[in-house]
């Protein structure tokens, strides 16, 4: 039989509507919709971070370095390279009538910005504000109550508010910040007195290169030239590198639990063709008397389904682009996207060559099993059903493996990818043992006296029944469901029960180091009984490391191993004479109180990372000085204790002759009010700034709300297509379920009973699904807190249940719904009809 024999017949036989295709088109259209939508906004963004990249950073390249700002000869070497903007960021604090509060203070100087629009909301494009004026985001002019021509004081100066921001070109490439944004001239952090000697600022210099010049190129080759002076590099195509990370894994993560999704709805795909094959039967049959091949059969029903696989994909696909405008608004003001519909072809592609592998994946087994019998055997096929084909075996291992061959060739985190393949595949292998030990289970058990529960029960275990499929399909959604509510409320549960015992309300920067005893003073005048912890603050960058007579230089590393991430730019200092609170020596010892040696104490992680040893030596970058010393000791780290934690202390003669200031924590005690210590900080350390907790940790709940909502939406993706599983097993076994149901009504079963018993038959059903959701999904989430993060096990577990219970609810309303035509059968008619 030729193909286009085939496709006539096959054309015939199909129905417009899809009638016993159905779950088919719904199972892929769910698959395909939700990788089309995750892949279109994921490219949507990248394609944002990467077109907007100059506007983003704020120049084709940025150079930022701490405590100082650009000598002769680096000023002259970057002028060279185009236009230069210079500006400076530090922590400054603002204050409004009785209101104070700590704001991200970026002083621009007058090329600013070199790409991009700084809007108003008054709607002018402006630069940086006049002298004696400032920009506010709207968030500092609500937490100072401020509005435009009002004044304000920031360190010794007193500003007016020239306008609110309601556009910040640059804003995304800032980073995290740990308070509102007040844009000021360049100048203004010199004349307020926040620029002395050892202030914790950061200088960073954009530069425009001329059409055509290679940013890395230009970037680099200044590093090359100042080698040791401790610049941070970024280039426009890393503009945003934090979130160009964070948007390509949750996008590979998305991705495959829609994957996910989708192999769930292959096994509604293979009950599906099963049961339109079946219905298929006797024409396949009568095809086969009429003299028609095994080969001719499969092409007909292939080309079938294959047009029902392609009509249900493109639908999902086109649903897919028409959703992701939704998603992009919901991620407004937190990424970049572009308004409107977002076609990404790879995106589509993507996600047209999974939906139509797992259709080949599981609609092959019935196929070939359907053409390899002869016509009797077909036709007997109620009574004894068809044995399974060795060649489906084959085909179904063959498309796994380029499934899993496609996720890790378009992946761009191959280890994520790969963990999560080999995880959801050792899940689906225990949910299927677990189905098929309810199933032995359900036949062992004793017989209930009720008719109803033993009836139920049979259902369990009955030949034919779905009980197995059921349980792998919509327990894998269950336990992702259990899984994503138990971390999100683990990691929630840290912040909110152990952050505000273990940290403290305040982080204080830049307190002269002559004026200790001050400001212990003044804490305790302002609020009595406060803990305040003091400890030296400098920074500065790792230039080589290593035996002192081979040691590494870090400029001339082609590749930093992985965990040395203090490799990267400058990082916190301090020295001390004993060893902290929430460290450990785990290696070497600590140098005593009165020692004269250049020692360093390295955290042990970085350590094992970078492969240093006890008698190895570290030279830092200090302010353009070199100070190296010896590695005497390494600990292992607390990171969790919420104070002050440094991967590098030093001996105090390595750093105590460097010009430097104070930092300080102060946790208040009780209900301590904070206006009186933050208006007399302002008062008497007026270039000091500071930083409060509660603001950094709401900040970091919301972006985690954020990640859960996106996650458990995704999750959701796989608890439908577990019911659509669900709906077609249902549908499969209608004919079954008929048949049962007329004959219970004969022998006097009321309406109320059947319905009864389908409730009964679905509620153990539910009850296995909880459990098994609970262990697995549970055992999943205590792995990735306690593991992986390494946090406390503080789940809560009501917000878990209630997120599973409505995860059940769903699936027994929709099993209810689709079982509610079985109680409306007719005896008499069903009678004649068998």
């Amino acid at each position: 039989m030729s193909w286009s024999t085939a496709w006539r017949i096959a054309r015939r036989d199909l129905s417009a509507r899809f009638k016993g295709l159905r779950l088919l088109l719904v199972c892929l259209f769910l698959g395909a919709g939700a990788l089309t939508a995750i892949g279109s906004l994921t490219a949507a963004i990248e394609r944002e971070l990467q077109d907007r990249g100059q506007e983003l950073l704020g120049g084709d390249i940025q150079l930022s370095v701490w405590q100082r700002g650009l000598r002769a000869e680096e000023r002259d070497a970057l002028t060279s390279l185009g236009t230069v903007s210079e500006g400076v960021r530090l922590q400054a604090m603002a204050v409004a009538g009785q209101q104070t509060v700590p704001v991200e203070l970026k002083a621009v100087d007058r090329v600013y910005p070199l790409y991009g629009a700084l809007t108003l909301k008054d709607g002018r494009r402006v630069g940086p504000p006049p002298d004696g004026q400032a920009w506010l985001t709207q968030d500092a002019a609500d937490r100072l109550a401020l509005t435009p021509s009002m004044r304000f004081t920031i360190g010794t100066r007193t500003l007016t508010v020239g306008g609110i921001i309601a556009q910040e070109p640059d804003r995304l490439g800032e980073g995290f910040q740990f308070g509102p944004t007040v844009i000021v001239d360049g100048a203004l952090a010199a004349d307020a007195g926040l620029l002395a000697p050892g202030s914790m600022y950061r200088s960073k210099i954009r530069v425009k290169l001329p059409e055509g010049a290679d940013a890395t190129t230009a970037g680099e080759g200044f590093l090359d030239r100042f080698p040791t002076d401790g610049f941070d590099l970024r280039t426009r195509d890393q503009a945003s590198p934090g979130a160009d990370r964070f948007v390509s894994r949750m996008g590979d993560f998305l991705t495959l639990v829609g994957l996910a999704a989708l192999v769930i709805a292959g096994i509604g795909i293979g009950g599906g063709v099963s049961s339109y094959l079946d219905a298929r039967r006797p024409s396949i049959a009568t095809l086969k008397v009429l003299g028609a091949t095994s080969g001719g059969i499969a092409r007909i029903y292939a080309l079938e389904i294959g047009a029902a696989a392609l009509i249900g994909s493109g639908a999902g696909m086109a649903a897919g682009v028409a959703v992701t405008p939704l998603l992009a608004g919901a991620l407004d003001g937190l990424l970049p996207v572009a308004g409107g519909l977002v076609i990404a072809p790879g995106a589509l592609a993507l996600a047209l060559g999974y939906s139509l592998l797992v259709a080949l994946v599981f609609a092959a087994p019935p196929l070939l099993r359907a053409r390899r019998f002869p016509a009797m055997a077909l036709m007997r096929s109620r009574i004894s059903p068809l044995g399974r084909d060795p060649a489906a075996i084959a085909v179904v291992i063959a498309g796994l493996a380029a499934i899993a061959a496609l996720a890790l060739l378009t992946a761009k985190d191959i280890l994520l990818t790969g963990s999560f393949l080999a995880g959801a595949g050792a899940v689906f292998l225990l949910l299927a043992a677990a189905g098929g030990a309810l199933r032995r289970v359900a036949a062992r058990l004793p017989r209930p006296g009720n008719p109803i529960a033993r009836a139920a029960l049979a259902n369990l275990h009955r030949p034919g029944s779905a009980t197995g499929m059921l349980i792998t399909a919509l327990g894998f959604g269950l336990a992702a469901f259990v899984l994503l509510a138990a971390v999100q409320t683990a990691i929630d549960g840290t912040i909110a029960r152990r952050v505000p015992a273990q940290a403290p309300d305040y982080f204080v920067r830049d307190i002269p180091k002559d004026r200790s005893a001050e400001f212990i003073r003044l804490a305790d005048a302002s609020a009595p009984g406060a803990k305040v912890e003091l400890v030296p603050m400098l920074r500065g960058s790792v230039i080589a490391y290593g035996p002192p007579d081979a040691m590494t230089r870090v400029a001339e590393m082609e590749e930093r191993p992985e965990g040395a991430w203090a490799l990267s730019g400058e990082r916190g200092l301090t020295y001390a004479t004993t060893l902290p609170q929430g460290n450990t020596v785990t290696a070497g010892r600590w140098w005593s109180p009165d020692t004269t040696s250049r020692e360093v104490s390295v955290d042990e992680e970085f350590a094992d990372a970078v492969g240093l040893k006890v008698g190895d030596a570290i030279t830092f970058g200090i302010l353009g000085a070199e100070v190296t010393a010896e590695v005497t000791s390494l600990r292992r780290i607390d990171w969790q204790s919420m104070g002050f934690n440094f991967a590098f202390i030093l001996s105090p003669p390595a750093l105590e002759n460097a010009p430097h200031n104070l930092a300080a924590t102060i946790e208040l005690a009780g209900n301590s009010p904070t206006a009186p210590l933050l208006q007399g900080m302002v008062r008497t350390f007026p270039s000091s700034s500071v930083i409060e907790v509660k603001g950094v940790m709401a900040q970091a709940r919301t972006l985690l709300e954020q990640v859960g909502l996106a996650t458990l939406a995704a999750a959701g993706v796989t608890v439908l297509a577990g019911i659509a599983v669900l709906l077609g097993a249902i549908a499969a076994a209608r004919a079954q379920r008929s048949f049962d149901t007329v004959m219970l009504r004969v022998l006097g079963a009321s309406r109320g009973q059947v319905l009864e018993l389908l409730l009964f038959e679905y509620a153990l059903l539910a009850t296995v699904l909880a459990v098994v959701a609970l262990v697995l999904g549970g055992a999943a989430a205590w792995l990735v807190i306690v593991q992986l993060f390494e946090f406390e096990w503080l789940p809560d577990w009501p917000t878990v249940l209630m997120t599973l219970g409505a995860g059940l609810a769903a699936v027994l309303i929709f099993a209810v719904l689709a079982s509610l035509p079985l109680l409306r059968e007719k005896p008499a008619r069903a009678l004649r009809a068998l």
